[in-house]
């Protein structure tokens, strides 16, 4: 017959109190976040980090030197084979959009030589070479067209002499004013707006001055394309860029 009694023995629970207990593990310190070093190199178009940027700044450091040491017959052939006036815009519109892009009024230290470096490196930065290209292209065509446009159906109806098909118009200045309302768009508000609102006040300086109405209008317009693409750089905020 099975024994049953339990008399004499220790109680269970004070067997297990006499166990000496585990230590529990340590928890993990808590990590501090690493503090954020400035990088002002990152200000700068880079081969890796922005391609487009550099190699675009390559080319026009390149015609800037033409146009600061050739001959100035050249020079002038040059620049007004690439205008985009009216007469050349109905000929050859493709080939002189194209190459009107690649000239720099003012030379390399000018207000809009120094934007395109910063400008389009903060937004390839954050949307990528092709699509920074797609920004600066629309606000160089579309406000290209929305100044010329009128000039020719001024001629046309006599408003304006035929002499006005023929103006010299060039630059990288509505590209610039485009990727700037585009980058604004990807800031934080407290530095979208004063941005945007600094920049914009200068430009209706500008155009109150009266000193170049046509280029004046066509920054605004330009910044105004650049704020419309809003929707799109913000979907394109990250994707696939690639930049270090």
């Amino acid at each position: 017959m099975e024994r049953t009694e339990t008399a004499g023995l220790p109680d269970a629970a004070e067997l297990l109190d006499g166990i000496p207990s585990q230590r529990a593990p340590a928890s993990a310190p808590a990590t501090r976040p690493a503090p954020v070093r400035p990088r002002p190199w990152r200000l700068l178009p880079t081969p890796t980090g922005t391609p487009f940027t550099f190699g675009y700044a390559a080319v026009l450091a390149v015609t800037s030197l033409v146009t600061e040491y050739a001959d100035p017959d050249l020079v002038h052939s040059l620049l007004q084979g690439s205008s985009t006036d009216v007469a050349h815009l109905v000929r050859t519109p493709v080939l002189v959009l194209l190459a009107s892009a690649l000239w720099v009024a003012g030379g390399l230290l000018s207000p809009y030589a120094i934007g395109f470096l910063l400008v389009l490196t903060a937004l390839e930065r954050r949307i990528g070479g092709a699509r920074t290209a797609v920004v600066f292209l629309l606000g160089h065509v579309l406000a290209t067209l929305a100044t010329e446009v009128p000039v020719g159906l001024a001629v046309l109806v006599g408003q304006l002499p035929d002499s006005s098909l023929h103006r010299l118009d060039y630059g990288i200045s509505f590209g610039v004013a485009a990727s700037f309302g585009a980058l604004a768009g990807l800031l934080r508000p407290w530095l979208r707006w004063p941005l945007l609102v600094g920049f914009g006040w200068m430009l209706v300086q500008d155009l109150l001055a009266f000193t170049d109405p046509l280029s004046n209008w066509g920054h605004l317009f330009s910044l105004a394309i650049g704020v419309a693409t809003w929707p799109m750089v913000r979907r394109w905020r990250g994707v696939g860029t690639g930049a270090r």
